[in-house]
């Protein structure tokens, strides 16, 4: 195995400009495949300029990316990934469609948009839904779910094509608080019996904190990378995110800890 299959994404001296303003600056980063990393940083820090970039929705201007060691130009493998936008939280409550046909379309890109599901296509649809807590609610129209669930359920259509990376944009925006905890929960749980890599965006450092593997700060470009216990003993956050950081102890955030 070379260095570059041993990482699921590889950001080298990365730049990006919108109109001469640097948005991304010379921004290295290495995800190992396996990991569980939240990426963090104050609002405008390029957090979902640095996503489209490795999504290859944006093409940087300088530097590269490579997924699971392929440069993104060459990567075809996309069945590999699995995205949750930001923007399925504002999903249409009003859409006709139950849960099992919302996850299935997860499938379109493999199978087709007119063809005929298989009996095996269909069974992953199920094991996607199971994986994620919603087997109960299989045949229920997703307006009638709460943000919580609809989530759950657009991280299952990601999941439906047996995805190694899972790239999340603030997947918990939307999501009640009580919730929040089996939420993370579940991910921890893909993220270690079914082996994907997962890469979280959110501004939620403190509960964020409590469940990631790795944590990336970003402001422009990477200004720490490391574990949980290193990013917990790091005295720089607060000039880093522009007002004071405090983080609790794991067990003990009731309410006071201090979000970006």
């Amino acid at each position: 195995m070379t260095d570059h299959q041993a990482y699921a994404i590889e950001v080298n001296k990365l730049f990006f400009r919108y109109d001469n303003k640097e948005v991304l600056e010379n921004v290295n980063l290495k995800i190992e495949e396996g990991a569980f990393l939240g990426l963090v940083g104050p609002n405008g820090s390029g957090k979902s300029t640095l996503l489209k970039c490795l999504l290859g929705l944006l093409t940087p201007q300088n530097g590269e990316v490579l997924l699971f060691g392929q440069p993104l130009n060459k990567f075809k493998a996309w069945d590999k990934v699995g995205f949750v936008s930001q923007k399925a939280n504002s999903f249409n409550s009003g859409f006709p469609a139950t849960v099992f046909e919302v996850v299935s379309m997860g499938l379109y890109a493999k199978i087709g948009l007119f063809r005929f599901m298989t009996k095996k296509d269909k069974q992953k649809v199920h094991e996607a839904i199971k994986s994620v807590g919603m087997t109960e609610f299989t045949n229920r129209n997703i307006g009638e779910l709460s943000g919580g669930q609809q989530q759950r359920v657009f991280i299952a259509r990601a999941l439906v094509s047996d995805p190694k990376l899972l790239i999340l944009d603030e997947p918990t925006v939307g999501v009640d608080s009580s919730s929040v905890h089996s939420f993370y929960e579940m991910l921890i749980d893909l993220n270690k019996n079914k082996n994907i890599t997962l890469l979280l965006v959110t501004h939620d450092i403190t509960k964020m904190v409590e469940h990631v593997t790795d944590i990336a700060c970003i402001n422009t470009t990477i200004h720490f990378h490391g574990n949980r216990e290193e990013f917990e003993k790091n005295h720089n956050l607060s000039s880093f995110f522009g007002h004071n950081v405090q983080l609790l102890s794991h067990n003990h955030c009731d309410g006071g800890c201090e979000h970006d």
